[in-house]
């Protein structure tokens, strides 16, 4: 028999316990419902005697609080914010008016923030259960919190309850609290307390003194009707809403204020169109607080880094640690109030400026201010204007990238022909052109030929990723090669520059720049602590390379005027009117570093025009920069660069010793190009070298500006306009290391040439030709008018013949003539500008020199804007006056590793400034 098959007698024992186990599950089937319904019964029982339970506390705790609170405005000491050493900066006091009643608040000034805060106010009770929904449901359409549902009543609470975490039991807390005013007081009670209460940015608190501080009105039946809107926009963002600081953004949110008040009917559309229309352009009176650009920089980094706002921040009891050195500051902010460091306006528009000075070994922000205004206005140019910044562009985008290659070096040849990038990009250099030169000289004469014919080379996109990566904010429109000399569409800022030349001084790492060292709480918990975030942005060779090159423009180029008792290295920029016949400059720039802090500077006016220029080029901006530096490196002990271990120059043997003599110094100023050009007789021998010295009528003592010259003329290209210099040159033997007795002195006063208001410049398609030193003065006008010079000696009288033959300019530039002595008959008497056109007018051509009339320029190369009255765009630009054309006519690259300029590309805009 089969043992695997059963018999019928094992079957049938098999059958009951089939049947017990589908009587047992169908028992447990019957349990399992009994359960789930017992304890979903006791569940709900549970959560309804929980929610009763908590809201009889919520509404007991409620009234406790707001019974408590009602007349507090803090239940905490004041925040406090203190310097890199530990010593107390400022208290964040608030400033507060004493309430007001409800009848001195007019009715439309609280409809608008009815309008804006909480539309259903009149309708629900301190908690809009229909806000909170919509809202939610907008957040999870966007997936962000785009909209908050809390109502004005709970704004309130908010306010009154000060503890500041961002918990449930805080929120619950909030809402328990609103319901607690709404049983205790009205609405128009509310609102008015709300009004009372409210942050209104910075330290200002409650609506009648955001009156007086944002425009100055006591009365507040007086406002107008933007001006309410303008306040009613702040409560969702009082830092970001700041008419004062931020008065684009404040004219954007008022804009839709006004909308919202008139599609709910408090205004006719006709209203809402004139208010939206206004400017804002309110100046408060000065305060008398230290310190304080760079402690609202501190708040704006603070809730920047935190979950906290500035109203939390303001009241919540904190103590701040930053980077702060205290003596830096103080001596940005006198220099800032001391006039005489800027140029004189013409009107009541000032010259601003902007300085940021930075530690380039922790990225710490060392002292800050982005105005002579500020205290006035709370504008910050550190942050909120970007203006192109000329030649101190060129190391970032053109010379490091491309050293980074390791295609190139310090001395390998560029190009510095006279040339066309494309169609119609054709920059030009200031000095003249050569077939090649170096890269310490091209950027110590600031030329712009090898500038962008190196960004050609290396491709337009290898010097826009290199310039990001130092954290300069391009735009894709940027990726031209009007980039290489500072033509960026949106422009940048002094604390963009300063970090991004940090990355040269600290060897190649660049620590991102920082305010805040540490956060305390009320408690003494640290809420937050900077840490280190230095990266590699460049090799050290490369860094160093930099440094040794722009050391030179220091030392002996356009920025000699930031000169410092210990090692300075830096680059100049300038940027050119863009108007016609205007020679003037809008933007002046030096960016510069010690071995021990980096610090640019900004100098222009914040709404450019044909009457609202700079007359002085860079020199301004490196003679205050070197100014405030040597002042703030006070106490820092002086260090030399680092050199890497394989970039260490090799010793020289020493050689005989040879007689050095120099004699025959003479020297001529061009208003032209604002450069004093001097010559002498030199000395025999070899591998000899020159030094030029220099010192200003107030200086007592004798500079060296110029250093290892190879020929026997140099440039001053530091010379600012109506000081008197006297200079003398010295020969040295590099052999045998020894220096000649210095030469005959040569005097010379540095005046501005005046242009006639109606005097047009040439426009030859954005490159007009600054001589190549073979044809000029060659060529002029005929029928030169009266030589009108003064002097003894015939006066240029009889000018008919005054064609220039003989005013053939040093360096070829634009043939000013150095030459055209006495004017005699007028037969030497220079051309103005001494080219083909407008020449042999035998201007000036009396006197004892007779030397033509020149214009106004810069010894520094400026950016050219787009020659259209400040504005607009289109071919043409003036040349530059610092060696800079300003990318305004922009030569757009085709291949993204080496990107060869085809055309003239797009005309890249001049950026004015967010204007306050």
């Amino acid at each position: 028999m089969d043992n695997n098959k059963l018999s019928r007698s094992d079957k049938n024992k098999e059958q009951p316990k089939t049947t017990n186990k589908a009587k047992s599950v169908k028992k447990k089937k019957k349990i399992s419902k009994k359960r789930v319904f017992w304890t979903l019964f006791f569940t709900c029982a549970i959560a309804i005697f929980c929610a009763l339970a908590g809201y009889l506390y919520i509404t007991i705790n409620g009234e406790r609080l707001y019974k408590a609170n009602m007349g507090k405005m803090t239940i905490h000491e004041t925040s406090k914010v203190y310097d890199r050493n530990g010593k107390l900066m400022g208290e964040l006091s608030l400033k507060k008016s004493d309430p007001i009643d409800s009848e001195e608040i007019p009715k439309l000034l609280k409809d608008a923030f009815v309008a804006t805060e909480d539309r259903r106010f009149y309708e629900h009770n301190g908690v809009d259960l229909w806000s909170i929904g919509r809202a939610a449901v907008k957040d999870v359409i966007a997936r962000s919190k785009v909209e908050g549902g809390s109502t004005i009543t709970q704004q309130l609470a908010k306010n009154i309850f000060l503890t500041r975490d961002k918990t449930f039991f805080r929120k619950a807390t909030e809402v328990s609290i609103a319901m607690a005013i709404e049983r205790n007081k009205n609405k128009d009670e509310i609102i008015t307390m709300y009004l009372n209460r409210i942050p209104f940015g910075g330290q200002i608190y409650g609506i009648q003194e955001a009156s007086k501080y944002y425009f100055g009105v006591t009365n507040l039946n007086d406002l107008k009707v933007w001006q309410m809107a303008t306040l009613a926009a702040m409560p969702k963002g009082p830092s970001k809403y700041n008419p004062l600081r931020h008065p684009e953004e404040s004219m954007k949110r008022r804009a839709v204020v006004l909308q919202l008040m008139a599609e709910q009917g408090y205004i006719t559309v006709d209203e809402m169109n004139k208010a939206k229309a206004v400017v804002y352009d309110y100046e408060p009176p000065a305060k008398q607080q230290r310190y304080q650009n760079f402690m609202d920089y501190v708040m704006s980094e603070a809730e920047a880094v935190t979950d906290y706002s500035e109203d939390d921040l303001n009241i919540g009891g904190f103590k701040i640690n930053t980077t702060m050195d205290a003596n830096a500051q103080t001596v940005l902010e006198k220099e800032f109030a001391d006039a005489s460091n800027f140029e004189k306006s013409k009107d009541d528009q000032l010259v601003q400026g902007s300085m940021v000075i930075v530690n380039q070994e922790t990225g710490g922000l060392v002292a800050l201010l982005g105005g002579r205004d500020y205290e006035r206005k709370g504008y910050s140019r550190v942050t909120n204007s970007r203006r192109q910044p000329g030649s101190a562009f060129k190391p970032i985008v053109s010379y490091a990238p491309a050293l980074e290659t390791g295609d190139f070096n310090i001395n390998t040849p560029l190009s510095n022909k006279k040339q066309c990038f494309g169609k119609n990009y054709c920059p030009g250099n200031l000095h003249g052109y050569s077939d090649t030169i170096d890269m310490t000289t091209a950027i110590q004469k600031s030329e712009n030929i090898p500038a962008v014919w190196l960004l050609n080379e290396i491709g337009v996109n290898t010097g826009y990723q290199f310039a990001k990566k130092l954290g300069i904010g391009l735009q894709p429109e940027d990726k031209n090669l009007s980039m290489a000399l500072g033509g960026i569409s949106k422009g940048t800022n002094t604390l963009e520059m300063a970090q991004a030349y940090s990355a040269f001084a600290n060897g190649g790492v660049q620590n991102k720049a920082f305010a805040i060292k540490s956060i305390m709480d009320s408690d003494g918990k640290t809420v937050y602590e900077h840490k280190n975030n230095g990266v590699e942005v460049m090799s050290k060779n490369t860094a160093y390379q930099m440094t040794e090159m722009m050391k030179k423009v220091v030392e002996s180029g356009t920025g000699t005027k930031a000169r410092l008792d210990r090692p300075v290295a830096g680059k100049t920029g300038t940027t050119q009117s863009g108007i016609t016949g205007n020679r003037s400059n809008r933007d002046v720039w030096f960016v510069g570093y010690t071995p021990e802090l980096t610090a640019a500077v900004w100098m222009g006016y914040d709404n450019p025009d044909k009457d609202h220029m700079l007359h002085n080029s860079s020199p301004l901006a490196a003679a205050f920069w070197g100014k405030v530096m040597k002042q703030a490196l006070e106490g820092y002990k002086s260090k030399e660069f680092i050199v890497p271990e394989n970039a260490k120059p090799e010793e020289k043997e020493p050689v005989q010793e040879q007689q050095l003599n120099v004699s025959g110094l003479s020297a001529s100023y061009s208003t032209e190009t604002q450069t004093v050009t001097l010559d002498w007789n030199g000395a025999e021998g070899n591998n000899i070298q020159y030094r030029l010295y220099r010192k200003e009528a107030s200086e007592s003592d004798y500079k060296m500006i110029l250093d290892s010259l190879t020929s026997t003329s140099a440039e001053d290209l530091g010379a600012v306009i109506g000081s008197t210099y006297e200079y003398y040159v010295t020969a040295y033997s590099t052999d045998t290391q020894k220096e000649s007795p210095p030469s005959n002195t040569f005097q010379i006063k540095i005046e501005e040439a005046v242009i006639p208001p109606d005097e047009q410049i040439p426009d030859d398609n954005g490159n007009e030709d600054q001589g190549d030193g073979t044809d000029n003065g060659n060529n002029n006008g005929d029928n030169g008018s009266n030589g009108n010079g003064s002097g003894d000696i015939n006066n240029g009288n009889n000018g008919n013949n005054g064609n220039g033959n003989n005013g053939n300019g040093n360096n070829g530039n634009n043939g000013n003539g150095n030459n055209g002595n006495n004017g005699n008959n007028g037969n030497n008497g220079n051309g103005n500008n001494g080219s083909g056109n407008n020449n042999g007018n035998g201007n000036n051509g009396g006197g004892s020199t007779g030397d033509g009339n020149g214009g106004t320029g810069g010894g520094d190369s400026g950016t050219n804007p787009p020659v259209d009255n400040g504005g607009g765009t289109g071919e043409g630009t003036t040349p530059p006056v610092e060696g800079t054309t300003n990318g305004s006519t922009s030569g757009t690259g085709t291949d993204a590793t080496k990107q060869q300029s085809t055309s003239g590309g797009a005309n890249t805009p001049i950026d004015q400034g967010n204007n306050p």
